[in-house]
């Protein structure tokens, strides 16, 4: 019987009296629960409680002269009213009462879970020695995460989906069998292995097709944001082009088996979950760069023949990798259902709540798409914070070759790339019959960016030639805009495609940095301007770059348009000195250029690149410790065994190569393409590397990283530590250093006081990506 009072300035208080025999059979679902949620086998299917409520109502009750009756025979009920004398009387009575049953409440409740103690423990009486926490030197986390357990096992609802219900039975089983924190349980069954362990199972390998049909994948693309609308035009309009692509490197390939891989590609960027502050963008001047990027790398790996599952929110991440209901603190049981994920920074971070521990697991199939790079240094969790390389990315312990950029800037990571439109030649030859020698298109399709500073070049430029814009406006021209510049708003991709080819010069304000546009405009038949920065831009210097996981300088607006393609298509001048902008200017309409684009930037250079490190990057392998001792060398004609150098000098270069008669080691890139190079002071491996016209190759590092190749250096100390600039040697101390820690091969590293040991590899004419022997 419930019994409720209203009256002034009590409160609520309840309290739950057990009517009924303690000696029934409970359940008890969670034991984190109040106990008076128990429920019995008997007559009534809720434990029989009887609550007695006791409400306070500020706002009625006493001061509006009334009680309440909520049941018959209550106690305290009056039928008429009661006047203000006796209601301060009958207030304390009420107080009193209410206290008294506070602490009967707390009584009681104290009595009820010694009782549930006991009764627990007789329920576990067959199994309570079976369930005593462990000490297992193997399993030393073991006692720390049951007792996390106790504490917060209903802190996310897939422990429960996995069985847990409170008692240290189902923790242990948890954690042993779901998780890998503690021994397997003798008594129990065990037909499966721990998570950690459970090894993926391989299924048999299909061969992949190239594919000319896009459909498909346009389907799978999806639509409902603008953002999904600019990448499937992308696709329908680079179509033609990515099967003719196809049909040459097919037959390049010849009949070269190509396993077909499972891949899910989740854009992160473009999720709910992210903000997704593209999409909103993309008809108002917006970045497109990332969505070129991605459009083409669902595109390559389409027409490459793989299985694809695409991503666009959280909730079809979650049914794709078949998580667990909840928060994400569960790992996944099963193998993981993809060989590859391709994603981003912010579906990473995804990933890390929705995956729990499986993350750790799994992460060596995962692919990042990278704008901008990612160096080792800021790359390993515990060294960039240790050293000031901690920033907002970064940090996730990755192969740094995991991180696929969208230029060929950082050697460490992967150069993934995207595509231009190329020519045919009666496009070409259309294009320098009607080219207007005097035409000049500005790089800029925000207003933002014809701010501070601008006037006194764009003056010299009008001097010379027309000047036009593709600035977004909705009503009228934006006032940043000079008026001499003919805008012709935001354009579509044909239209802008049509304005380049009339164009002889497109020129960059110095914003936005390694976009796609200055290739487009190149392969128009364009030549391409761009301020030189002195001192060069810099997370130390630059708020865009603050924060980015990359220590890089850029010199210049576009680097790779400086370093990789050059005169006559690139030009790179101090825009603050007038006489050298004006000097530039007039070469600019003095020089004829063929329209151009560099290979790896075409539908096949981009197919042919993807295609390598599908079938040879394998990042979940774990590479077996190289010792130089245990290969082969030729001996001396009496059959001795003669200590020869693993590193030869090469002809007509300062590099060495590995030496031919010592048996290579399988790697890839082969180990037929590396050149061994010795750094200058304060010179990074990059630098070094391509001083010398090779590339910093980081998958040769750990074949370098011996006293062997430390032969051609007078080193009177050798030791090993964890620094993202070893192996390197003092040339005043006359000490060495090699790496302790795989994960800090970098490339990029530098320092004035030690030259470096760089491994450095040749590479294919057109294609950075791939050295002469990769294919």
């Amino acid at each position: 019987m419930c019994y409720r009072i209203f009256v002034v300035g009590v409160g609520f208080f309840s309290l739950c009296f057990l009517m009924t025999s303690l000696g029934g059979q409970f359940s008890a679902k969670r034991l984190g629960d109040s106990p008076f949620t128990i429920r019995t086998e008997g007559n009534d299917k809720w434990c029989v409680i009887r609550c007695i409520s006791l409400t306070m109502d500020e706002k009625g009750g006493l001061e509006n002269g009334w009680y309440s009756r909520d049941a018959p025979g209550d106690p305290f009920s009056q039928h008429g009213a009661t006047t203000t004398g006796n209601a301060s009387g009958l207030v304390e009575r009420i107080q009193a009462i209410a206290q008294n049953v506070s602490n009967m409440a707390i009584r009681v409740e104290q009595m009820l879970q010694k009782f549930l103690s006991v009764f627990l423990s007789v329920l576990r009486d067959g199994t309570a020695s079976q369930c005593e926490v462990p000490r297992d030197s193997r399993f030393p986390e073991c006692p720390g995460k049951v007792d996390w357990m106790r504490a917060r096992w209903t802190s996310d609802p897939c422990y429960a989906f996995y069985g847990v219900d409170g008692s240290d039975c189902s923790f242990l089983i948890y954690l042993s069998e779901v998780e890998w924190f503690c021994p397997p349980l003798p008594w129990r069954n065990h037909t499966s292995t721990p998570t950690q362990h459970t090894q993926q199972t391989k299924s048999p390998k299909r061969q992949a097709a190239f594919r000319t049909d896009l459909s498909v994948l346009l389907d799978q693309v999806g639509g409902g944001k603008e953002s999904l609308s600019f990448m499937k035009r992308r696709i329908r309009r680079l179509a033609q082009q990515w099967a003719t692509a196809a049909n040459h490197l097919g037959a390049k390939l010849g009949q070269r088996w190509r396993d077909q891989k499972k891949i899910l590609i989740h854009v992160g960027f473009l999720t709910e979950e992210s903000g997704d502050v593209f999409s909103p963008k993309v008809l108002k001047g917006g970045p497109l760069g990332e969505m070129v990027q991605w459009a083409d790398i669902l595109t390559a790996l389409h027409v490459l023949g793989h299985n694809l599952k695409i991503s666009m929110s959280v909730k079809e991440l979650q049914g794709f990798l078949g998580v667990p209901p909840g928060r994400g603190s569960c790992p996944l049981t099963g193998p993981l259902p993809f060989d590859l994920i391709y994603t981003d920074y912010h579906g990473l971070q995804q990933m890390k709540q929705h995956m729990g521990l499986s993350l750790k697991k799994h992460k060596c199939h995962i692919r990042v798409i990278d704008t901008f790079g990612t160096e080792p240094a800021y790359n390993h969790e515990e060294y960039a914070t240790l050293h000031g390389y901690r920033t907002n990315w970064g940090y996730w312990n990755l192969n740094a070759r995991q991180y696929m950029t969208m230029f060929p800037h950082t050697p460490d990571n992967s150069f993934m790339g995207f595509v231009s439109e190329e020519l045919n030649e009666t496009e070409k030859r259309s294009i320098q019959q009607n080219k207007v020698n005097n035409m000049a298109v500005v790089y800029g399709k925000e207003a933002s960016m014809w701010k501070q500073g601008k006037d006194s070049f764009l003056e010299i430029l009008h001097k010379y030639m027309e000047v036009h814009g593709t600035v977004y406006y909705e009503t009228q021209r934006p006032p940043e805009v000079p008026a001499f510049v003919k805008n012709h708003g935001l354009l579509p991709q044909h239209e802008l495609q049509q304005l380049l080819r009339k164009a002889k010069l497109f020129i960059g304000f110095g914003f936005p940095y390694e976009g796609p546009a200055p290739l487009e405009a190149i392969a128009n038949g364009c030549i391409f301007l761009q301020p030189k920065f002195q001192p060069p831009h810099s997370s130390l210097n630059h708020e865009f770059f603050r924060g980015k996981p990359t220590s890089r300088e850029v010199f210049s607006q576009h680097p790779y348009a400086e370093e990789y393609i050059g005169r006559p298509y690139v030009m790179t001048v101090d825009y603050n000195n007038s006489l050298e902008f004006d000097s530039a200017i007039k070469e600019i309409m003095r020089t004829k250029v063929e329209p151009y684009l560099p290979y790896e930037y075409t539908c096949e250079g981009m197919l042919e690149r993807v295609h390598a490190y599908l079938q040879n990057q394998d990042f979940c392998v774990p590479e077996p410790p190289f010792i130089p001792a245990n290969f082969s060398r030729r001996g001396s004609a009496s059959g001795s065994r003669v200590i020869r150098p693993l590193f030869v000098p090469l002809p007509n270069s300062t590099a060495l190569g590995w030496a031919s008669y010592v048996t290579a080691p399988t790697a890839w890139p082969p180990l037929s393409s590396l050149r061994l190079l010795v750094s200058q002071e304060g010179q990074s491996c990059v630098e070094a590397c391509q001083s010398a016209g090779f590339i910093c190759e980081p998958a040769h590092f750990h074949f370098i990283n011996n006293k062997e190749a430390l032969l051609e250096v007078q080193c009177e100390v050798v030791d090993s530590e964890i620094n993202h600039i070893l192996p390197a040697f003092s040339v005043m101390r006359r000490e060495c250093s090699l790496q302790r820690e795989p994960l800090l091969f970098s490339c990029a590293g530098h320092s004035p006081k030690y030259r470096r040991l760089c491994p450095c590899r040749d590479f294919l004419r057109g294609q950075v990506a791939l050295c002469r022997d990769c294919l």
